[in-house]
């Protein structure tokens, strides 16, 4: 006695012995023809929404404004008050730093490359410190620790 097996089980759902193969028209099932093209044919034409929906920088169109010269943007090389200290034992082997009078330490650091002192972490020892730039934190925090800075401003 043979059963009758449900389609979705059968091995072949190929649709063996139908013409159309569940495409509607004949035309419905070409190859590249019936979308316009091979591959990125047709996408100055016919195929225009697309590029535009799906892939908008294909021609480079994605990328615009001005961009400034990295000649005239300058980086402004910056550091924290709380990593000067932590560096301070570095700073006096390379000469960026040195001992003055009453037990303080002046560094310059113009010299050793950072044009601004920001005001992050602590500052325990008295440091008079020379740099382009100071933001108002950073100053209030080394002169509370009996420190200055002296900056090109001045």
């Amino acid at each position: 006695m043979m059963r009758t097996i449900p389609r979705r089980k059968k091995k072949s759902r190929k649709l063996r012995g139908r013409r159309l193969h569940a495409y509607g028209q004949q035309r419905q099932h070409r190859r590249s023809g019936r979308q316009g093209g091979f591959g990125k044919a047709g996408v100055k034409k016919h195929l225009w929404t697309w590029i535009t929906a799906y892939d908008p920088d294909y021609f480079g169109r994605g990328r615009r404004g001005f961009k400034r010269p990295r000649a005239v943007v300058r980086e402004v090389r910056t550091i924290n008050v709380g990593d000067l200290e932590r560096m301070l034992p570095d700073l006096l082997a390379l000469g960026y730093a040195k001992e003055i009078e009453g037990g303080k330490l002046e560094v310059n650091l113009s010299e050793a490359g950072y044009d601004k002192l920001l005001g992050r972490g602590r500052v325990s020892k008295p440091l008079l410190v020379r740099v382009d730039l100071a933001t108002e934190i950073a100053v209030r925090k080394l002169e509370k620790a009996g420190g200055s800075v002296i900056t090109e401003e001045e």
